[in-house]
């Protein structure tokens, strides 16, 4: 081994150790209770996931939506059909690292959608993922919705973050599956706007376990979202597994 490749193993191996210890200590800032979330919505095999396919719906007296999606986490394509601002049909596909690139209508309208889809699908696991948020464990506390009590777990995102909502607030009650039972959402900003519902009709999509049914109150007017058409491709199969 020569001097030049010693020095080279020597700073790598630094290098890995502040990752170690920096790793070591974000973990050590936030409550256990993130963790054992992610954990139950799946995110020990989250590696195996090539694709997922899902039908984001909102559904309000006297309206529909539905958004349906492919998402290729590891590769950052994103697949989306279903209407524009118009309520003109439309199938797009484009990679999220060339956002900049992309059309007017995909960046201001597709691509906030499938953020939002995606995060009310996958929001254990960004919360999780998301190490801008402040993370607090409240305890035990009373359900909003149902009788009984949950584990509340406030995400808390900075207001000076990047994304489409800097600063909003995300109240989990987790039961004692470690699964959200319900939630309260509390958007930033001066225009009030806050989403109360539940978190049931849990499904297994290949390795993940994913809440389907959310029923609840905008701003205190009925509303209902759910998950529709969820399936998932892993790494070695090209066979959707269908949630079930």
């Amino acid at each position: 081994m020569t001097k030049s490749t010693c020095r080279s193993l020597v700073r790598s191996l630094l290098a890995f150790a502040v990752s170690v210890l920096a790793a070591t200590s974000w973990a050590q800032t936030r409550p256990p209770i993130l963790e054992k979330v992610a954990k139950a919505y799946g995110l020990d095999s989250w590696a195996q996931v090539e694709v997922i396919r899902y039908t984001w719906n909102k559904a309000v007296p006297g309206s529909n939506v539905a958004h349906s999606w492919e998402w290729e986490p590891k590769t950052g394509k994103i697949t989306y059909e279903g209407k524009d601002k118009d309520g003109k049909p439309v199938k797009v596909t484009y990679m999220s690292s060339d956002l900049k690139s992309q059309s007017d209508m995909v960046k201001n309208e597709v691509e906030p959608a499938f953020v939002n889809d995606n995060y009310w699908l996958l929001f254990p696991l960004h919360a999780y993922w998301d190490t801008s948020a402040t993370v607090t464990d409240d305890g035990m506390q009373k359900l909003p919705l149902g009788k009984g009590s949950a584990e509340k777990v406030v995400v808390k995102y900075p207001a000076k973050a990047g994304g489409y909502t800097p600063g909003d607030t995300w109240e989990l009650y987790v039961g004692r599956d470690n699964r959200v039972e319900e939630f309260i959402y509390r958007a930033s900003g001066p225009k009030k706007h806050v989403v109360i519902s539940t978190w049931t009709a849990y499904k297994k999509a290949g390795p993940l376990d994913i809440s389907t049914d959310h029923r609840g109150t905008v701003n205190g007017k009925p509303v209902r979202i759910f998950i529709s058409d969820l399936a998932v491709k892993v790494t070695g199969s090209d066979t959707w597994m269908e949630a079930k």
